[in-house]
């Protein structure tokens, strides 16, 4: 399993893991037609080509046997000293092996080295697996607010990671 930055040559495997992800993951959250707005519109060609060549966006891969099992897009401004983590998603029959709490890792290591001081994470307030996944890792839950998917409104938590607290519980940064 190796982790990697993605490339335009990856922007079709990362739509089906999105695919995936949402179709396992929201049809309880989602109604059926945001479900598919969201993933026409975020996970659109473009827009997944933008994220990868972006010079402050962050899309790391998964691959497993040369075949892409989860990613993670993150992007920071260095005026504000954030970094946000948008996504990270595992396919549902890769999940369970540690992938995404890698990935997380990673996306948060990477965001941190390029300057920011806090990075946030964005999941569905009704995504309690999500919303574990970023308690585990250390997150604090700091925000909710709405959020437009489709032509339904959300409830979006965001979790908040400083660098000081990275620093102690991952280590590694100065």
């Amino acid at each position: 399993m190796a982790i990697r930055e993605a490339t335009v040559d990856d922007i079709e495997a990362i739509q089906d893991v999105a695919q995936q992800s949402w179709t396992q993951d929201y049809p309880k959250i989602l109604s059926r037609e945001s479900l598919q707005e969201g993933l026409d519109d975020w996970y659109s060609e473009e827009r997944v080509r933008d994220s990868i060549v972006w010079a402050r966006a962050l899309m790391l891969v998964v691959e497993r046997d040369d075949e892409i099992v989860g990613f993670a897009h993150g992007v920071w401004d260095n005026e504000t000293e954030v970094g946000n983590i948008l996504r990270v998603y595992v396919a549902p029959d890769a999940r369970g092996e540690g992938i995404g709490g890698r990935l997380l890792e990673e996306t948060c290591r990477s965001l941190f080295e390029q300057g920011v001081e806090q990075v946030n994470a964005m999941v569905l307030d009704a995504n309690e697996l999500g919303k574990g996944f970023y308690d585990a890792f250390g997150f604090e839950q700091d925000e909710v607010e709405d959020v437009s998917i489709g032509e339904d409104s959300y409830q979006e938590c965001t979790y908040v990671l400083e660098r000081d607290s990275y620093a102690e519980e991952i280590g590694g940064l100065a």
